[in-house]
């Protein structure tokens, strides 16, 4: 695969992946249990064809060679997926993806923790920018009312980056199969909470059961397919970057399609908090592209 084909796949599952937000704030009735349910029966078995097509038809094999760092993946999904769900529901569609856009900084810390991973000078830097910017996001929601749905969006991204590290760990390079699991453990979670909760429920109207199986069909299996078809040719740190396009056009859609517009104190955190992703993008190209880089 050519560089420019990778950028181009990655750049639209960054797009793909943006419309989510807007799709759940069309869904009327059904609550965040319900939507997670119905997403995850329409992103599992697009994902089990993309690993069918794959490997040739050998997706048990596949799902076995995961292991337990598929499984242990995909149950960290479970929180990601969910608190993303729950976040966007309750709160500005800017605020949710801009905490969201905290996870590759999150896993930096969670990877030094427990694997004893190293983090570059720079990137302790972007933590500590990221760390003031989510601060000053936080204290807007707090403002708002919005609290639960930033402490949601914060637990998502701390899934996500379980998730990293946890393939890390298990040295998992195809992310396919846990995310298969993260799939059928967020339904199997979904169900034992409806009958644990009394008023909660999986049930309904049709037009929100299908736009959350479309959901989960199209932008979110459908941007892992095009993200992981992109990636193979692309260095992480640009991947970093081009990730971002989710992030910026995620508000533009709610607010060109529902007038939905983000507060300054979420325009302010959320572009310190970009500008703490830049900077550690930046110094990893840098350094990737510095002949002395491998003496670092």
């Amino acid at each position: 695969m050519r560089y420019g084909t990778g950028v181009a796949l990655v750049v639209l599952a960054g797009v793909v992946w943006s419309v989510q937000g807007l799709i759940v704030r069309n869904i009327a009735e059904a609550g965040t249990w319900a939507v997670l349910f119905w997403r995850s029966l329409g992103m599992v078995p697009v994902l089990v064809a993309f690993i069918g097509w794959r490997s040739g038809g050998r997706v048990i094999a596949a799902m076995r060679a995961a292991g337990l760092t598929g499984v242990l993946g995909g149950l960290a999904l479970v929180f990601a997926f969910g608190g993303a769900i729950y976040a966007l529901q309750t709160t500005t569609v800017a605020m949710a993806v801009f905490l969201f856009s905290a996870s590759p900084f999150a896993a930096a810390v969670l990877g030094w923790l427990v694997l004893r991973e190293p983090v570059r000078g720079a990137t302790w830097g972007a933590i500590g920018l990221a760390a003031f910017g989510i601060l000053l996001m936080v204290r807007e929601g707090l403002a708002m009312g919005a609290m639960a749905g930033n402490v949601a969006a914060l637990l998502s991204g701390l899934g996500f980056a379980g998730f990293t590290v946890t393939l890390r760990w298990g040295k998992l390079a195809d992310m396919m199969p846990a995310a298969v699991w993260g799939g059928v453990f967020s339904a199997a979670s979904s169900a034992l909470v409806v009958l644990a909760l009394p008023g909660e429920t999986l049930a309904a109207p049709v037009p929100d059961i299908a736009l959350s199986i479309a959901m989960g069909a199209v932008t979110l299996a459908g941007g892992m397919v095009l993200y992981t078809l992109g990636s193979r040719v692309l260095p992480a740190a640009e991947l970093t970057l081009l990730s971002l396009i989710e992030v910026m056009l995620a508000p533009v859609w709610v607010w060109l399609a529902l007038d939905e517009v983000a507060s300054r104190g979420t325009l302010i955190g959320g572009a310190v908090l970009m500008a703490a992703v830049l900077v550690n993008a930046g110094s990893g190209m840098m350094r990737r592209k510095s002949p002395a880089a491998g003496l670092t």
